[in-house]
């Protein structure tokens, strides 16, 4: 049997299906019409090959779909192709004559997978067009896009003959398609292995929260953990709506929201699950016939979708925890103490269990300051019950492409480090609304640990990805700090000082929710004194503000609404500076990003950025009425007069005033990293020794590395590698990224490996609680900027890359101000593909070229191996 050629195997739902015309027209032009309507009404994309003109395929067959699946004519040998809908046919391209037709069977494969459908959901009948396939896993094929697609060879069969023609097949399988769509069947999944995350089934309780955090499916405004089959806990199964808190004891925490997803009994064995990044939906099934697919509409935020099926029968239990009840609808209200709520609509089909197979859709609404009227659940509700599960699930693939066009990364020669970078990237994606404001916490939508709090990391690790994929997204998170800049400037007001003061941990309102206190393995109270001193906070959001506008030319920002940011940030700083009898300026009594070492003075880090702040808001001010001109000097006279702890003996920063005057301790010499070096040795042996937490003088080579000492880069990460703990998940991709940046790429990729498996091997056992999403942001940021060397010059892009020998290439779809880039690095060169001029930097000090659409590739070879920078 030839690769790809199989019996027509039933009890699969496909999403798109190719035959030729001189083999199925003597089944009927009218049967084959009414087929072909049908199949493309209920979602299915229909692709006719012939060597016949268009006129004569068109005259014949004279289908009019009125989608939402698509009909194409792929006609003349191939060489022309047609779009069929109800106005009529359109001519949409015409290809270079093919005689194998392999190159309009390219275009389709590129339109399906816009369309999110993978060659997995492809059915090609007939065995001529095997020949697009053919030939086994190594060998090249004519169309690698269809490689996985099914054949079905019905031989040299005629209408006429003993066996079912192609035409025939055709109409059966069209009613075996519909007949599924009819009867709300469980549909399938691409299992791509290179897209696709495979979890057995859990063999301990422990491993269903984890498995539910790492299934977490959100669509930037609502998260629904992945609720495992089996009578899971509610927990497992949890919903939350992004910026809705609440007030439990003494913590304000997320809302949690009625649960949409749980069943009660579906069958004996247990469930393992798929999560398909490619198209965000979550496959389950076991070993006694139960599967299920389920998804959060991206397309429309606060829907949600389920089919389940068991031969054995499904209880479902009740349709939302808690249910009331409005007609044939579950409607339930979680209320806040804080004013807001979340509203949730839903309905299941049918409505009784048990039941083979059950379908259920919920709509969701939420608000942090008042509660929703039922009505917008439940029409939202409505509107998907009207629309179908299919056609919701069709919308959902086509907006997973879109968001993969403009972020794809592939990772050539490590299968595992592209899988888990994607992981990372799809749940980065997925947790960020895209307009008004958007609260990242520190677990996205995926947990309650941290309460939903919002940390630097948002504005720091998870930000600078979305300004460059998802732009739209990146402002939404700006908007939160926007909304709540009044609080920043009251908090700063009440600790006697100018400008804004962000909160460490913030929530609804800006006020600062940071704990003071927590316990210990022992139960002893620690004071937690990060909310009262982690002030760098400040600068970290000014930077953030100023790295979107620099990523997506977006000026307009900064000159406007966003000033503020910067020069408020600055307001702080030149507030909190002490300026000593020798004219040098200090911040005193802070805690760095290593928060191992409390009240300290002249953290490298803090200072640092301080001055960047000053400078960036002395340059955005400068010629304009934002700043007296007397201000925005001073500003620049405190930030030359800012110590930095540089000393140019040893060439490298010291991370705050006495560092060297610790106990010296190597982490590797006590224990293998990442390590709690806190918990390991104790807060008061750790607070005493020179090991540090998470990138402290490090992160500023990362984040701003023309304001740190020229040359210093080495110096600071050979003598702060070794003592790094990396006791933060926020810790090793950053020191993957500088290495990147030092030449020393395969000791990157080590760090970046950590980083990457975090939480797909629950590294810190805390993965339960929640997605690390500033670690996944992270982990991007170590493809970008640290093996890519991508970074924002004005207008120009530099690209600067260096490679791990292991991978063969790096390639990351990116939008730079405005446009669609690719950029494919290789230890050979570079290939750059854009969709409008682009100014490109090569190197840190190399020549600048224009390169124009579709790219080019440049001669500059990118670095490879452990050779220095």
């Amino acid at each position: 049997m030839r690769h790809g050629v199989a019996p027509l195997e039933p009890g699969r739902s496909y999403e798109a299906i190719l035959c030729t015309w001189e083999r199925v027209a003597p089944s009927g032009a009218t049967a084959l019409r009414d087929r072909i309507e049908a199949l493309c009404a209920a979602g299915v994309n229909v692709g006719v090959f012939a060597t016949a003109p268009a006129e004569v395929v068109d005259g014949t067959l004279q289908a009019r779909p009125d989608g939402p699946g698509t009909l194409h004519l792929l006609t003349d040998r191939g060489t022309r192709i047609s779009s069929c809908a109800r106005t009529g046919t359109t001519l949409v391209r015409v290809v270079q004559a093919d005689p194998s037709m392999a190159a309009s069977a390219r275009w389709l494969a590129a339109l399906l997978r816009e369309r999110g459908i993978g060659p997995g959901l492809v059915l090609l009948i007939g065995g001529d067009l095997a020949s697009l396939v053919d030939g086994d896993m190594s060998a090249p094929v004519a169309v690698p896009e269809l490689r996985r697609a099914t054949v079905v060879d019905c031989g040299t069969a005629t209408a006429s003959s003993s066996g079912p023609s192609d035409g025939a097949v055709l109409l059966r399988v069209a009613d075996e398609q519909l007949r599924r769509r009819s009867d709300r069947r469980v549909p399938d999944i691409d299992a791509d292995p290179r897209w696709v995350i495979e979890l057995p089934a859990p063999t301990h309780p422990a491993d269903v929260g984890v498995h539910a955090t790492l299934l977490t499916l959100a669509d930037g405004h609502f998260g629904s953990r992945g609720c495992i089959e089996h009578g899971a806990a509610d927990a497992a199964c949890a919903v939350v709506a992004s910026g809705v808190y609440t007030d439990v004891d003494d913590r304000r925490t997320l809302l949690s929201a009625p649960v949409w997803a749980a069943l009660d009994d579906v069958g004996t064995s247990a469930v393992g699950h798929r999560l398909d990044l490619r198209t965000g939906v979550v496959e389950g099934a076991s070993d006694d016939g139960f599967r299920s697919l389920r998804f959060a509409s991206c397309v429309r935020p606060g829907v949600m979708a389920v089919r389940a099926e068991a031969p054995g029968g499904i209880t479902a239990g009740d349709v939302l925890r808690p249910c009331g009840r409005a007609g044939d609808d579950c409607v339930t209200v979680a209320r806040s103490t804080r004013g807001g709520g979340v509203v949730a609509a839903a309905r299941q089909h049918p409505a009784g269990t048990p039941a083979t197979r059950v379908e259920r859709l919920a709509g969701y609404a939420a608000h942090p300051r008042q509660v929703p009227d039922a009505g917008e659940a439940r029409d939202a509700l409505a509107r998907a019950v009207r629309d179908g599960f299919d056609r919701l699930l069709a919308e959902q693939r086509m907006e997973w492409a879109t968001r993969w066009a403009d972020a794809a990364v592939t990772i050539h020669g490590d299968d595992g480090a592209q899988l888990a970078a994607r992981f990372a990237l799809f749940h980065l994606l997925s947790t960020v609304a895209d307009s008004g404001e958007a609260a990242v916490g520190a677990r996205g939508l995926s947990g309650l640990a941290y309460d939903g709090h919002v940390f630097w990391d948002a504005d720091v690790f998870v930000l600078p990805v979305l300004a460059a994929t998802r732009p739209r997204a990146a402002r939404a998170m700006l908007e939160y700090r926007l909304a709540r800049l009044d609080a920043a400037r009251r908090r700063a007001a009440s600790h006697g000082f100018a400008g804004t003061m962000w909160p460490w941990e913030s929530a609804d309102d800006g006020a600062d929710v940071t704990p003071e206190v927590w316990r210990d393995h022992g139960g002893r109270p620690v004071p937690i004194r990060t909310g009262a001193a982690e002030h760098h906070i400040v600068a970290d959001v000014a930077w953030a503000a100023h790295h979107f506008a620099q990523w997506t030319g977006d000026v307009a920002f900064l000159a406007g609404v966003g000033r503020p940011l910067v020069l408020d940030g600055a307001r702080f700083w030149a507030s909190r500076v002490d300026v000593d009898a020798a004219g040098q300026a200090h911040i005193r009594g802070v805690i760095g990003p290593d928060e191992y070492h409390e009240m300290v003075d002249d953290n490298a880090f803090t200072n640092v950025m301080a001055r960047w702040n000053l400078r960036a808001a002395a340059d955005l001010a400068d010629g304009g009425d934002a700043a007296p001109s007397d201000e925005i000097a001073s500003w620049r006279r405190m930030a030359d007069a800012l110590v930095d702890g540089y000393d140019t003996r040893t060439g490298r920063h010291e991370q705050f005033a006495g560092f060297y005057g610790l106990t010296p301790l190597i982490i590797a010499d006590i224990a293998r990293p990442p390590v709690a070096a806190d918990l390991l040795l104790g807060r008061d042996v750790v607070r005493a020794s020179q090991v540090v937490k998470q990138a402290d003088v490090v992160m500023l080579h990362h984040l701003v590395p023309d304001h740190v000492a020229p040359g210093s880069l080495h110096a600071d990460l050979e003598y702060y590698a070794p003592r790094t703990a990396h006791g933060s998940s926020l810790s090793p991709a950053i020191h993957a990224a500088v290495w990147a940046r030092a030449g020393r790429p395969d000791r990157a990729l080590d760090l970046l490996r950590v980083a990457l498996r975090l939480d797909l091997d629950d590294v810190t056992g805390t993965t339960g609680g929640g997605l690390h999403v500033a670690t996944f942001g992270s982990v991007w940021q170590a493809l970008a900027f640290g093996f890519l060397g991508l970074r924002p010059l004005g207008d120009a892009l530099q690209v600067d890359p260096v490679l791990p020998a292991t991978w063969d290439a790096l390639e990351l779809t990116v939008r730079f101000r405005g446009g669609r880039v690719v950029v494919h690095a290789s230890h050979h060169g570079l290939r750059l593909t854009c969709e409008r001029p682009l100014t490109v930097q090569l190197g840190t000090a190399g020549e600048r070229v224009t390169v124009h659409p579709p790219g080019r590739d440049l001669a500059a070879p990118a670095r490879s191996g452990e050779a220095k920078a």
